[in-house]
């Protein structure tokens, strides 16, 4: 049986091809609503679980670093340490990229660290990236999966600041230093780090 419809006689739509019209209008707009539907229920999602653990005690992590050592969280207890996800084919990630290497130089003498921790990528991309742009804090390349996991991330770049008592208190989707410091600051600042415990 042929789908195509027969056009409507001149001087108007049959009752027919009005009935067709109805339909799809109908069809149409269900569709939307369903694609609405969907988009606030994902949008939810992505939201709790990229923010769940503010607030909350810090994933532990360890892992080696493109120079060999070994970074590990627990050990930083009594700092702020700023853990950024990022990836060398994220654009974001480039741009965000100096506003870290600022920050790091910012802080040089204080009891803050900054770690990397990549997103998707290949050691040797990252080595690679580094070597051209600079930067020269702890960089975690391989074996990050649970650590992305662990922390919510659903896309870099995303950073995560860790009070000196190991909580949670910011995350940030592409930041500079300055909105890194106004974080540290708002909860506690640089006197808490330098007391050993946290807000």
């Amino acid at each position: 049986m042929s789908t195509v419809e027969d056009a409507p006689p001149q001087g108007g739509a049959s009752p027919r091809g009005r009935g067709h019209t109805a339909r799809n209008a109908a069809i149409v707009v269900g569709a939307i609503l369903v694609g609405f539907v969907v988009l606030l229920a994902t949008r939810g999602v992505d939201e709790g679980s990229s923010t769940r653990i503010v607030g909350q005690a810090a994933p532990e992590f360890r892992g080696e670093t493109l120079d060999g050592e070994t970074f590990n969280l627990a050990q930083h207890r009594g700092e702020w340490v700023v853990v950024n996800f990022f990836a060398q084919w994220c654009t974001p990630c480039r741009v965000e990229h100096p506003e870290m290497k600022a920050f790091v130089e910012r802080h040089r003498d204080d009891p803050v660290q900054l770690v990397s921790v990549a997103f998707d990528d290949q050691a040797d991309k990252i080595r690679e990236f580094f070597a051209e742009a600079g930067g020269d804090w702890p960089v975690l390349a391989n074996d990050t999966g649970r650590i992305a996991l662990d922390y919510g991330v659903n896309g870099v770049p995303e950073s995560y600041v860790v009070a000196p008592n190991g909580q949670v208190v910011g995350r940030a989707e592409g930041v500079t230093a300055d909105e890194l410091d106004s974080i540290i600051e708002g909860a506690g600042g640089l006197a808490v780090a330098a007391g050993g415990s946290g807000s």
